[in-house]
């Protein structure tokens, strides 16, 4: 792949904060563990979905209690909208058991302790590692892994492969910003099918763009 100097690292930096400033999580959530809930719901679904689905199922559960003790075909119904619910459902419970009972009842904070839960992949790890503990983290999702090709940052279709590019690219202290910078541009200017390049503050720096 081709190198990106220092100057170009800055640059996309700056441009990316000019195109989305605003750019956090936009899924809601108040404690450790319903950010975990919202993002193990945010597989294959959208943010906005999993935020209306969450909005009622947080005033019914909230505590990795509730979620262990609920009916499994309970649970399913409350977040159906979020498709796949049936495997999310039964993540959530086991998830939940195994924090009562490997963790006294609290969110681990490292990714091996976070990955050792059910239905916790590396990048709902490195999201609750950013959002929840502050630590220096990127997640890679559709959005990260797509424009991180475009860009020419990377040469792979593997999550691990890109985060690890992207960590060699990036400043640790830029990590969990890079995280949201990538996810608004993959969102909002990026996009799957009709990437707006003409508005795109990266176009004269993307590789594919040249």
């Amino acid at each position: 792949m081709p190198k990106f100097t220092q100057e170009e690292v800055n640059e996309i930096i700056k441009r990316l904060e000019k195109m989305h400033p605003e750019a956090h999580c936009e899924l809601n959530f108040e404690t450790p563990f319903e950010a975990l809930v919202a993002v193990i719901l945010s597989a294959q679904c959208t943010d906005k979905r999993v935020n209306l689905v969450t909005k009622d199922l947080f005033k019914k559960l909230k505590t990795p209690q509730d979620f262990a003790k609920i009916e499994q075909e309970n649970l399913e119904i409350l977040i159906k909208p979020c498709g796949f619910y049936k495997n999310k459902a039964k993540n959530i419970k086991a998830c939940a058991e195994q924090i009562i009972d490997k963790f006294n009842g609290e969110v681990p904070s490292t990714i091996e302790e976070l990955t050792s839960l059910a239905g916790v992949g590396r990048k709902t790890a490195n999201v609750i590692c950013a959002e929840i503990f502050h630590e220096d983290a990127i997640a890679v999702d559709t959005h990260v892994k797509r424009v991180s090709n475009r860009l020419g940052f990377v040469k792979s279709d593997d999550p691990y492969d890109v985060e690890m590019a992207l960590k060699k690219i990036f400043p640790k202290e830029k990590w969990s910003r890079m995280h949201h910078l990538l996810i608004f541009l993959g969102r909002y200017t990026c996009k799957a099918i009709k990437p707006n390049c003409e508005e795109c503050l990266l176009n004269d720096l993307c590789k594919s763009r040249r």
